[in-house]
């Protein structure tokens, strides 16, 4: 399988199952497009025809285009097969270890974001903050079901996780102690809205997570829209500053920026070239996720206009990266070298698997999207995982498993999508959240086009 595209100057072919990235001239790569259904003479009609007013387009420079083609098909780089589908990847019998935790540490918010999947914080139920002895049995529970694999993650997550702060240090201490009589290490994440970072959480931050994830959503009118205090006020005036000083105090790394874009800023390259020029260089920005009758909820019609912002955001980045002032976007980070293995690749995130979620209540669900929803409880840190049935169906979870994702080219980019979405749109963590689909190939396309541009290939047309 391959994929064709031009963008920004650029004619790219992607052959899917070796992962090769082909930079070529128009007319390679109107030959590459009738390669396989086309025999060569009348490749080389076709193109004569084409192109008979280019006196450099020759039946000679044809032919060697033709044979380098082949080459290329013959070592495997080019017209590749499937090799993997037939692969013994039993995905229902591998014998799965737990990696990582979400700790839903507080079911509580002190913003009441209008878009926000989690209820404001309470997922469908009760708030709630979650006890040390909660969290410290998850941490074992965690250990206990890691098998032999050393490095281990652990997410605060909310609602607002700085809501329960102390306890938030004190299961980092925990673990910090157990992790030297088990010979694992810890890494931390924290994700918050800001409101309550102070001089003690910057300190602590800095010293513990390896990361923090700050959510603005860009321009301040942008931002207060929707994501407001519980007394209705904009909260981008007072967050603002609070994340100058942490991302300034870590020395502009180990953090993300995370914005989400809704139906009323389409124009989402603006919000996030307004958090750059505010000096923020590692950003993420979000389609929201919502019932199709919200309000800011995305449509069919915004969708030409979001392709053409993608656009828009790969360009300025490159033009950055030569300039001097650069910035990372989390969408379009992709090792074209190397990559996740084959593994990673069909299987993806490995929620309800290798991750999962733990409520306030020591309650295990396959990911924070799925908290509160009876029907994906899977057990608790005390007792473990308990519905196994449901633990193997996201086993079988991957990308190879879902019919809709069976020609899609970019499937093993995406290792057939998110199991929430795909089930808040479908029903079933089998199927497929198609609009997210679209977005996400729109980003693979500009993704490679910026490695291109920044390896320095010269532009084809």
């Amino acid at each position: 399988m391959i994929h064709q595209y031009k963008l920004n100057g650029y004619c790219i072919v992607l052959d899917i199952y070796s992962g090769s990235v082909h930079v070529v001239d128009p007319v390679a790569y109107d030959v590459i497009a009738l390669y396989e259904t086309t025999a060569p003479e009348e490749i080389i009609r076709q193109m004569l025809e084409k192109y008979h007013d280019q006196p450099d387009v020759t039946e000679e420079e044809l032919r060697q285009v033709l044979d380098s083609i082949e080459e290329l098909k013959k070592n495997g780089k080019l017209f590749a097969p499937d090799q993997y589908a037939d692969m013994a990847f039993d995905f229902k019998e591998r014998n799965t270890v737990i990696k990582a935790l979400c700790l839903h540490v507080a079911h509580t918010c002190n913003l009441t974001c209008n878009y926000c999947f989690a209820s404001q914080g309470k997922y469908q139920g009760d708030r709630a903050l979650m006890s040390l002895e909660v969290g410290k049995q998850a941490i074992d529970f965690l250990i206990a079901h890691s098998g032999t694999r050393r490095n281990l993650e652990v997410d605060f997550f909310g609602g607002e996780p700085l809501m329960n702060w102390q306890m938030v240090k004190d299961v980092v201490a925990y673990a910090r102690e157990q992790e030297k009589l088990h010979n694992k290490n810890f890494r931390f994440t924290l994700t918050t809205n800001g409101l309550l970072i102070d001089d003690d959480v910057i300190e602590f931050a800095n010293k513990e997570m390896h990361n923090v994830v700050l959510s603005l959503d860009g321009r301040k009118e942008v931002h207060d829209r929707l994501r407001r205090t519980v007394n209705d006020k904009g909260s981008y005036d007072i967050i603002l500053p609070k994340f100058k000083k942490l991302v300034e105090s870590r020395g502009g790394k180990g953090y993300y920026m995370r914005g989400t874009f809704t139906h009323d800023n389409v124009d989402f390259t603006n919000d996030i070239f307004h958090m750059a020029d505010l000096g923020f260089t590692e950003l993420s920005m979000e389609p929201v996720v919502s019932a199709p009758d919200e309000p800011y909820a995305l449509t069919e019609e915004d969708l030409p206009k979001l392709f053409e912002q993608y656009e828009i955001l790969a360009t300025e980045m490159i033009r950055r990266h030569e300039a001097g002032n650069g910035f990372t976007f989390y969408h379009y980070m992709i090792d074209l070298k190397g990559g996740p293995c084959i593994y990673k690749r069909i299987s993806g995130c490995g929620s309800g698997t290798e991750y999962l979620a733990v409520t306030p209540w020591g309650e295990l669900f396959p990911c924070h999207q799925f908290v509160g929803d009876p029907a994906y409880s899977m057990g608790n840190v005390w007792d473990g995982v308990t519905s196994t049935a449901l633990r193997d169906e996201f086993k079988l979870c991957n990308a190879y498993a879902r019919p809709d994702c069976k020609d899609c080219w970019a499937r093993l980019y995406c290792s057939g999508g998110c199991a929430a979405n795909a089930y808040h749109a479908t029903g079933s963590i089998k199927g497929i959240y198609e609009y997210g689909c679209q977005l996400f190939r729109k980003r693979i396309e500009c993704a490679i086009m910026v490695q291109v541009a920044q390896a320095g290939f010269s532009k084809s047309y």
